[in-house]
């Protein structure tokens, strides 16, 4: 199912807990709220949060508590809520950094969230009720550079990092002003303590690498995935006992983001404008399962090499009939879980700098999984 809410590129987009609104990011400092009609199979513009004064670079929708928090190259944040008159009523949150924030994500518990930015630090965020505000600890040593992309742990306690410098790196963040427990040692932790609060790290290979774009914890939290610039796809496994980390180097263009749709099986999607199915067999090798898109080329109106060049002499262009063999028609920069059923992903969404959002289901993903090892 494909839905186009508006002309401008999606930076990003997130969903409401019982999937009938949509938050959108129409590459600007505004938030789209939609609504879907049923009756008139569209969706209807509920609200615009214009709070930001600079491009959106975040948002994340907490499901349970039904609050939006978003963070902007302004340097800010906000947590937004929806009064009693059904309007949704922005709260500043004091990130303290110096440069733009990144990236944003709820913990599962959804008393506190991360924000990732360009001053080499993550402000973790959470809610001081003694003076009813946001307030933000920053994690700084030894991130060396953007902090690119972030996700939590099911446990509320370990924080996943993605940076510029190559690098994947794991935190214990554990606040006592909102976590009841004490600090549990995973089975992420290394014996090395030399850094207060980081658990692990891991190089996505300084030479010929890349700069991590997304990264996913599956529902155990015993597997982190990223997807990083040099086309690659890598696994750190520690189901077994011990961390085990698996690479794979596609010949893809490079993936934006991914999620976990079943305990083994990956979706991947990025500037080849098409989601693409991985899983880890039983070596724990990350392998190629296949396309999720399976659209047929379009040759709009007959198009012909013919008709290009004459186009081309004529009018000194391209004719513009050309389109690409996928649904997206330009770079996937979001990936988002729509419904599951017995912890298996029966469908997601992704945005697109075409401006698109699409509906994917996966009705057939044990068909597809059927006879690799895993």
């Amino acid at each position: 199912m494909e839905f186009n809410l508006g002309d401008s590129p999606v930076t990003s987009h997130s969903w409401n807990g019982n999937r009938s609104q949509i938050a959108v990011i129409p590459n600007s400092n505004e938030v789209h709220i939609y609504k879907y009609e049923p009756n008139l199979s569209d969706w209807t513009l509920l609200d615009n949060l214009d709070q930001h004064g600079l491009l959106i670079t975040g948002i994340d929708w907490a499901p349970n508590t039904n609050r939006i928090v978003t963070c902007s190259a302004d340097r800010n944040a906000y947590v937004w809520t929806i009064d009693d008159k059904g309007k949704w009523k922005p709260t500043l949150v004091l990130l303290r950094i110096s440069r733009a924030a990144t990236c944003v994500k709820w913990s599962p518990n959804e008393k506190k969230f991360a924000v990732g930015s360009g001053a080499q630090l993550i402000s973790v965020c959470y809610f001081e009720v003694e003076n009813d505000w946001w307030v933000s600890k920053h994690i700084k040593k030894p991130i060396r550079s953007t902090v690119t992309a972030l996700d939590w742990h099911p446990n509320n306690m370990v924080l996943a990092t993605g940076t510029a410098d190559f690098r994947v790196r794991l935190f214990n963040v554990h606040m006592k002003e909102v976590d009841q427990c004490q600090k549990v040692k995973t089975a992420w932790d290394s014996d090395d303590t030399s850094v207060p609060n980081l658990v692990a790290e891991f190089t996505n290979s300084s030479r010929g690498g890349g700069w991590i774009h997304g990264l996913a914890f599956n529902k155990n939290g015993d597997r982190l995935c990223w997807v990083a610039h040099d086309s690659s796809i890598t696994v750190a496994d520690v189901s077994k006992g011990s961390i085990f980390v698996n690479k794979l180097k596609t010949n893809e263009l490079p993936f934006i983001s991914c999620i976990w749709v079943t305990d083994r099986a990956i979706v991947a999607a990025g500037h080849g404008c098409c989601p693409m199915l991985y899983c880890i067999d039983t070596n724990n090798k990350v392998q190629f399962v296949s396309k999720i898109d399976c659209s047929q080329k379009k040759e709009a109106a007959g198009l012909s090499a013919m008709r290009k060049f004459q186009s081309l002499d004529r009018q000194a262009r391209i004719n513009s009939d050309y389109e690409l063999d996928t649904k997206h028609q330009n770079t996937l920069t979001c990936l988002r879980i729509h419904s599951e059923s017995n912890d298996t992903v029966t469908k997601f969404t992704s945005s697109g700098l075409d401006g698109k959002i699409i509906l994917w289901e996966l009705n057939s993903l044990d068909k597809l999984l059927q006879g690799l090892k895993i």
